[in-house]
C-alpha cells in the first residue's frame, strides 16, 4: 500500500450548504491549528458536519522561513494529530508511509524534523482531506436568534484573489483559527512600507534572500529563533572577514530557550488547566515573564552560531559581525535613497548611537491577526476581561451572552486567557480534541486526565471525564 485511503467525506464537498442545510461547525482559517481539527473531525465516529474556509489559494506554512536546514522545536509526534489519536490516518509517520519513506525516516533517528518537511505534511493533509475550501475569504459572522444559527458570509476568489461570487452558510458552532501576522515596530513601519528600502520582516525572508545578500551591511534585528536562523544562514553564505553583519536585540541577551524536561512541561494540558484558573492579573504578569520559555533561541542553533563563528577566527582575525542584546531602536530614517539609518538605545547604559546599513530584517515577532471587523456582528454578545480581550473559557469558547446558543471557538488566539501553550503545536491535537469533545457532547477523543509530573498549584486540576463536567481538584497534601 502506497497511500492512505481517505474515509468516506461526511463534510460539504462543494461547499454548497447553506439555509436548507446548517453545518455542524463551520472554521475561518486553514492554519495548522484548524487543520487539526479539521483532520480529527474528520474521524468522529457517525459524523459531523464541517467546512472549513481559507482566503489563500492553498496551504502554507511561513514560507518566508523554511530556510534550509531549519528544523520544528517540537518533536514530529507534535504532528496535527498523534496527541490525540495515534490511530488517525492524517498522522506524520502516515504521511511518510503515504510517501514510501518510512524506513529512511526510521533510520535517519530524527525526532525534530526540518521546518519544510512539517509544511510538505500539512500541504499532503490539506490535499487529501475533504472539507477543505481554499480561495474563500470570509467576508462577516452573525448571530440569527430565529434560526439559531450563525450565518458565515463568504466571497469566493478566483485564482487572480479577484470576487467571483458571493455564499452564505449556516453553522451551529464556529471556530476562529485565523493565526497571526507579523509585527512591524512602529518607528520602522514607514520604511517597511516604502518598496525602494530593503526593510523587511523575517516573515518575507526567503523571498528577498538574493536582494539582501548583496546588500554591502545587514543588520537583523530580533533575538528569537527567526531572528537567530536568518542571522546563521546569512552569516553562512557571506565571505569570511567581510560578513558586514549586525544582529541587535532588545532582550538582556541572546538566551537559550528553556528546554529542560520540566520546563517544557509548562506545555502540557496540566498547566494549560493550571494557568487558566488563575486571577486575570497573575495571568497577565506570568505570560511576559516566561518569555525564555517560547521566545529564546534553541540551544543548537545558538551552538551552530558561536561554532560558524569560531571556525571563522582559525586564520586570525575576527569576524565583520556585531552581536548587541539590550538595545532598542528608537527612530529610523533613510539616508540618501539606498541607505537606513537606525537611532539606537542602550537599556543598561543609558546611551544612545547611530547605525547606518543597507538592509533591515525585522524578527520582531507576529501578533493575533485582528478579527474585529469579520465579527463585528458578534460584538454585542462578547464577554470582555477588564482589558478588553474576549474571555474564553476552558473548553476554548468564547464566553457569549446567554441568547447565544451557538458556540464560538478560538484557536492561538487565547494566550491571555490559556498562556503560553497557545500557539504551541504541541498543543494543537490536544486542544483540537477538547474543542470536539465540546461540540459533540461526547467524548469521541478521550482526554489524559494527568499530563506532567510537575504540580503547578497546591491542588491539582485534574480533566474532567465527561465533557462540559467541571475540573476536579486534587489535595496534594492532608494536613493535621
Amino acid at each position: 500500500m502506497t497511500g492512505t485511503p481517505a474515509p468516506e467525506p461526511s463534510h460539504d464537498p462543494e461547499g454548497t450548504w447553506g439555509a436548507t442545510q446548517p453545518l455542524d461547525l463551520v472554521g475561518i482559517g486553514i492554519g495548522p491549528f484548524n487543520l487539526s481539527l479539521a483532520a480529527l473531525a474528520d474521524g468522529v465516529h457517525g459524523g459531523i458536519t464541517t467546512a472549513f474556509y481559507e482566503q489563500r489559494p492553498a496551504f502554507s506554512w511561513h514560507p518566508g522561513l523554511l530556510i534550509e536546514g531549519a528544523t520544528l522545536q517540537v518533536p514530529f509526534l507534535a504532528d496535527l494529530v498523534t496527541l490525540a489519536d495515534p490511530a488517525s490516518p492524517w498522522s506524520f509517520l502516515n504521511y511518510l508511509r503515504a510517501r514510501e519513506r518510512l524506513f529512511p525516516f526510521y533510520f535517519a533517528e530524527k525526532f525534530h524534523i526540518q521546518r519544510a518537511e512539517y509544511d510538505a505534511y500539512c500541504r499532503w493533509v490539506a490535499d487529501n482531506l475533504p472539507g477543505l475550501h481554499f480561495g474563500h475569504q470570509i467576508d462577516a459572522v452573525r448571530w440569527n436568534p430565529e434560526r439559531a444559527l450563525f450565518e458565515v458570509d463568504f466571497t469566493q476568489l478566483d485564482a487572480d484573489g479577484e470576487a467571483e461570487a458571493l455564499g452564505r452558510s449556516y453553522a451551529r458552532s464556529i471556530v476562529l483559527g485565523v493565526g497571526t501576522e507579523p509585527y512591524v515596530p512602529e518607528p520602522l513601519r514607514p520604511l517597511a512600507e516604502a518598496p525602494a528600502v530593503p526593510v523587511i520582516h523575517s516573515a518575507d525572508y526567503l523571498e528577498h534572500r538574493e536582494r539582501l545578500l548583496e546588500a554591502e551591511h545587514i543588520t537583523i534585528i530580533g533575538s528569537g529563533q527567526s531572528g537567530a536562523e536568518v542571522f546563521l544562514d546569512l552569516l553562512r553564505a557571506r565571505p569570511a572577514g567581510a560578513e558586514k553583519l549586525h544582529w541587535l536585540a532588545r532582550t538582556e541577551a541572546f538566551a537559550p530557550m528553556e528546554y529542560s524536561k520540566l520546563g517544557l512541561e509548562h506545555f502540557t494540558p496540566d498547566y494549560t488547566r493550571y494557568f487558566h484558573a488563575l486571577p486575570e492579573q497573575t495571568r497577565d504578569r506570568l505570560v511576559p515573564q516566561q518569555w525564555q520559555l517560547h521566545k529564546g533561541i534553541a540551544g543548537d542553533t545558538v551552538a551552530a552560531i558561536h561554532e560558524e563563528l569560531y571556525r571563522r577566527t582559525l586564520h586570525g582575525g575576527w569576524p565583520d559581525a556585531v552581536l548587541t542584546p539590550g538595545v532598542g531602536v528608537r527612530t529610523a530614517g533613510r539616508v540618501a535613497t539606498t541607505k537606513v539609518e537606525l537611532h539606537l538605545e542602550h537599556a543598561q547604559q543609558g546611551t544612545r548611537s547611530r547605525l547606518t546599513t543597507d538592509a533591515v530584517i525585522l524578527a520582531t515577532g507576529y501578533r493575533e491577526r485582528s478579527v474585529d471587523r469579520m465579527l463585528a456582528g458578534l460584538d454585542p454578545y462578547v464577554s470582555r476581561d477588564a482589558s478588553g480581550r474576549p474571555r474564553v473559557d476552558g473548553e476554548f469558547k468564547l464566553v457569549l451572552d446567554e441568547s447565544v446558543t451557538g458556540a464560538v471557538y478560538v484557536q492561538n488566539a487565547e494566550k491571555h486567557s490559556h498562556g503560553v501553550g497557545a500557539p504551541d503545536l504541541g498543543l494543537a491535537a490536544w486542544r483540537s480534541a477538547g474543542i470536539l469533545n465540546s461540540l459533540t457532547g461526547k467524548e469521541p477523543y478521550p482526554m489524559p486526565r494527568r499530563t506532567a509530573f510537575t504540580s503547578f498549584g497546591l491542588e491539582r486540576r485534574e480533566a474532567p471525564r465527561v465533557p462540559g463536567q467541571a475540573m476536579e481538584l486534587t489535595p496534594l497534601a492532608q494536613g493535621n
